[in-house]
């Protein structure tokens, strides 16, 4: 069988194999059905192993926000309770060490403050609010004894006040003065504190004009381990250690590690957990990163240090795979995190003293979160897991078997019609071969050419990967093929992958891409007539290089992107990692203008484009999206510009996010099926 007739066949056996999984009764995906999915967050195991609490988000409509609240499941299954409801959200749920309290952090006792600690009782009675504190908490951790807690929180420069009504003049004299979420950066720095649980005394543990972060208690309580950047200028490099401090005031804290990189991530960006101690005392776990030339694309990697000697090895490096959010095994022996490796994350353990790994859950889902509990000897584990037509639920981990806990999405997905989804792998022009996913329509016999649609990824290092995707499940329920392509520069698979996109975005990356819309076209999926492609943040990056490389796509989405490199240095946040990647803009200038070429190649870009941005996104900010929007308009292409009011760089009103896939819907529609009735 040849190449082309062979993948005729898989294009026909998925398609068949998708329209056999659709339910009986359901109906297709609305844009109004986010508001009635749920998703789980921060599962936390009770010391006694009988219970996980865990956090459920839900996208409300009036208040126009996502609501968190606390539920609790047994460990066998059979109760499931709510433990708060009401419109603040509550979230970070942390178990006393008898088990009979938990605290977490809201602001439903005064959203000017910002969350404070709150405690409730699990045998019952309304929760308190324990801490009353100036500035909001941002995380915290009980002491093993359960009388103190360590938190942090960031502290105002003198004379401002969070949320001041009357703000003081803006005086920037820092290397980095922006931050997304954040804002302009003034003397604002994230200290820790301790927190005597019975009387809600407060005493500064650390000071300085440095950050500290994810502070996490030694097994006596004798000492806290956190993440700090210090040095002369801190904000000239991105050099985060672990540093260890007595729990104690007017302690001194010590640096456990000194190298030159990233040890731990203050953004946790991965899911990166805080640095922690094993059971035994003797030493601690953490992520770190590769080498400070390597910028973004090194590989995360679990670590341990020495709490005496300070000896640093990594476990897991043979493995070529980024590998984070590390927790120990009750008898210090293991260390238990999650493996990204090609489409998939997995719960893995590894071995200390010699490195053997075992992955504990089957790829071809994503495991976002999980819990290990020291219960027993062998402890207990719990996991969040989702996949491309499951949305995120609990389950528990026996053996190498998962054990659902939860059934908070049941009745949604009785009621709505999804797609399934396939790997895909296909050769780029260089014959590279490259991973990706695909979805083909619900709701309708999938066979035969579609609209597709691709769907480029942010980062620049990360993958399309095996979970839930609200937005893709609702072009699929509009009749669109969505393609998920990871090209050169994903994560998922090694460190020489990811980083041949070091300083060759839209070179090293655009070839992947058209290969993509060429796979799904060889395959009889795509109408080669009908191609659209959109992505956010790098994944916007990247459409703007392929509509002005390629005319084929005849739809484009561009949301938090840019096409002129130079104008982002200094207006963004990323001086630092700009530097190290391309240059300084006077030194380099003849890199900086190749990056550039969307904008100072504009002429080139036949593709009406859709730009999105939020107003106050400091990551990528909105001159790029206005830009790219003047330019087309100039050039009397077909565009459209869409700003959102108050928000970052990810858009957290639920009203934004839903407006946002309708006028996806809308643009492709209208170019892609032009002949076609518009979505209501």
């Amino acid at each position: 069988m040849t190449e082309g007739h062979l993948s005729q066949r898989l294009g026909a056996t998925v398609a068949i194999g998708l329209l056999l999984c659709a339910p009986a009764f359901a109906r297709p995906l609305d844009v109004e059905d986010r508001h009635r999915l749920q998703s789980l967050t921060d599962p936390q195991i009770s010391p006694d192993g009988a219970w996980v609490a865990y956090c459920v988000s839900t996208s409300r409509k009036d208040p126009d926000v996502d609501e968190d609240d606390i539920w609790l499941v047994s460990w066998n299954g059979r109760q499931s309770i709510r433990l708060t409801n009401t419109p603040s959200s509550e979230h970070s749920p942390r178990w006393s060490p008898d088990g009979h309290l938990l605290a977490f952090l809201t602001d439903r006792g005064d959203e000017k403050a910002g969350d404070q600690i709150w405690l409730i009782d699990r045998r019952g009675g309304e929760a308190r609010q324990l801490t009353h504190f100036s500035d909001p908490i941002t995380s915290f951790a009980w002491s093993p004894d359960g009388l103190r807690m360590v938190f942090s929180a960031e502290v105002q420069p003198p004379g401002q006040k969070a949320n001041d009504e009357s703000p003081h003049p803006i005086v920037i004299d820092r290397l980095q003065f922006k931050s997304d979420g954040d804002g302009y950066l003034r003397g604002e720095r994230t200290h820790l504190f301790l927190l005597d649980v019975q009387s809600a005394e407060v005493t500064p543990l650390t000071s300085g004009d440095f950050n500290e972060l994810q502070p996490a208690w030694s097994p006596d309580g004798s000492l806290i381990v956190f993440l700090s950047k210090r040095g002369e200028d801190p904000d000239a490099t991105n050099n985060w250690d672990v540093y260890v401090i007595d729990a104690r005031a007017n302690s001194t804290p010590r640096p456990l590690t000194t190298g030159p990189g990233m040890d731990g991530d203050p953004d946790e960006e991965w899911g990166t957990r805080t640095p922690s101690f094993s059971p035994d005392g003797k030493h601690v776990t953490y992520v770190a990163y590769g080498a400070p030339e390597d910028a973004w694309f090194s590989l995360a990697q679990v670590s341990v240090v020495g709490l005496q000697q300070h000896d640093v090895h990594q476990p897991t490096a043979a493995l070529d795979r980024n590998t984070f959010d590390p927790r120990w095994s009750a008898d210090s022996q293991w260390i238990y995190f999650r493996l990204e490796d090609n489409l998939s994350v997995v719960l893995a353990r590894v071995r200390v003293r010699d490195g053997k790994v075992e992955r504990l859950t089957p790829p071809g889902s994503v495991i976002s979160e999980f819990h290990a509990s020291r219960a027993g000897r062998a402890g207990r584990i719990a996991v969040i897991q989702s996949t491309l037509s499951k949305p995120s639920e609990l389950y528990a981990v026996e053996g190498k078997n998962l054990r659902r806990l939860t059934h908070h999405n049941d009745a949604w997905l009785q009621d709505v019609e999804l797609a399934d989804g396939r790997p895909i792998q296909f050769k780029s022009a260089d014959a590279t071969i490259i991973h990706g996913l695909m979805l083909l329509p619900s709701g309708e016999a999938a066979i035969g050419r579609k609209p597709t649609v691709l769907r480029i990824h942010g980062g620049p290092v990360a993958q399309h990967q095996n979970e839930f995707d609200f937005d893709w499940q609702l072009l699929a329920a509009n009749g669109y093929v969505v393609v998920a392509p990871n090209p050169r520069g994903s994560s998922g698979r090694g460190y020489q992958f990811q980083k041949m996109l070091f300083g060759d975005w839209g070179h090293a990356d655009v070839p992947d891409i058209l290969a993509a819309a060429d796979y799904a076209v060889s395959v009889g999926v795509a109408d080669p007539q009908r191609l659209g492609i959109g992505g956010w943040s790098y994944g916007a990056i990247l459409t703007n290089y392929v509509i002005s490389a390629d005319t084929r796509f005849k739809a484009a989405t561009v949301g938090a992107g840019m096409g002129n490199m130079l104008a982002g240095y200094g207006d963004d946040m990323y001086v630092r990692e700009w530097e190290i990647e391309l240059g300084l803009p006077w030194q380099k200038s003849e890199r900086w203008m190749s990056l550039s070429a969307p904008f100072l190649h504009a002429d080139r870009i036949t593709t009406p484009t859709l730009f999105l941005v939020g107003s106050e996104d400091y990551n990528v900010p909105p001159i790029g999206s206005e830009q790219m929007y003047q330019a087309l308009r100039r050039l009397h292409v077909p565009t459209q510009l869409v700003i959102y009011p108050g928000q970052h760089h990810w858009i957290a009103r639920p009203s934004f996010r839903n407006d946002r896939v309708r006028r996806y819907l809308e643009w492709y529609g209208r170019y892609l099926k032009p002949n076609e009735p518009k979505p209501d």
